[in-house]
Parts: structure tokens; C-alpha cells; sequence
């Protein structure tokens, strides 16, 4: 807190933020990193090993895999929001369940379950790309910018 801020503050104020601030748990950064890395990690894998029974038993290549497998690990991460078992899972994981692409199923599913009392098209479809909005702006935004870059590259390396 600034000094400006605890000159406002009674010297009451003052005592309980210090009783506070030393009572309050610290963080384990450590143990949260290596929670967030095995649960990244594990889904990862888990996608991993999706394209792999693609490629082995559906005579994929390795890159016509990747479609199929991330629209799989997308409805599998739906359903597990839909049951309240991602929720749980994220909730222990912090942002090991975040960084993959089912992190940002999760943000749709989540959204749509709790604007479905306002029906399907002003609840559900209104308000499913609030939270996920923004990353598909910015998302699109910088494939702008490196298509830009990249023709401009071309077009200075064909001269």
C-alpha cells in the first residue's frame, strides 16, 4: 500500500493490516509452477497421443492430424465443463489448464452454461465470446500484422 494511503488510515487501521498482512498464507510458487507444468503437461500429452491413434488408425498424416485432434480435445474439455469436473481440475491446476487450447474452450463452455436461463440467442450466443472475445480480437490482430510482415519479407526478398 502507498504512504499516502496508511496516512488516511486510523492507527487501528493501521495495527489490523499488519495483524492481517502477517497471518495472511503465502503463495508456493514453486508448488504451483510444477502443478500448472504436470497438468499443461498432461493435456498436452493426452493431446499428443490423440494424434498419434489418428495417424496410426485412421491413416492420417502427421499433419492432417492436428484438425481432428484439437476439435477432439475441444469436446472433450466442453463436456468436462458441462459435468463441473474442469472447473475442479483448473481450480488445483491454475494455469496448467489455461494455456492449451481447452483453456479456451472452458472459457466458451463456462459462458454459455451460465447465460443459458436467458435462451439461446440473446444468453448463449450473446454472451459466449465475452471472456474469449478479447483473445480472438488479439488473435486475429496479430495474424494481421505477421501476414503483413511476412509479405513484406517476401516482397524485399524477391527484389
Amino acid at each position: 500500500m502507498s504512504s499516502k494511503k496508511n496516512k488516511k488510515l486510523t492507527p487501528t487501521q493501521l495495527k489490523y493490516q499488519n495483524f492481517a498482512k502477517e497471518r495472511e498464507p503465502k503463495p508456493s510458487y514453486f508448488k504451483n509452477c510444477l502443478k500448472a507444468f504436470l497438468v499443461g503437461g498432461f493435456i498436452c500429452t493426452l493431446g499428443q497421443g490423440i494424434q498419434m491413434l489418428f495417424i496410426k488408425y485412421f491413416d492420417f498424416t502427421e499433419v492432417t492430424a492436428g484438425n481432428p485432434t484439437v476439435a477432439v480435445l475441444i469436446i472433450v474439455t466442453v463436456l468436462l465443463t458441462g459435468f463441473g469436473v474442469y472447473d475442479h481440475m483448473a481450480q488445483w491446476a491454475g494455469a496448467g489448464t489455461i494455456i492449451p487450447v481447452t483453456g479456451f474452450a472452458n472459457t466458451i463452455a463456462s459462458a454459455s452454461i451460465e447465460h443459458r436461463s436467458e435462451g439461446f440467442v440473446l444468453g448463449v450466443g450473446g454472451n459466449m465470446f465475452k471472456l474469449a472475445g478479447s483473445v480472438l480480437a488479439f488473435g486475429v490482430f496479430s495474424a494481421f500484422v505477421v501476414a503483413i510482415i511476412k509479405i513484406v519479407i517476401d516482397g524485399l526478398g524477391g527484389i
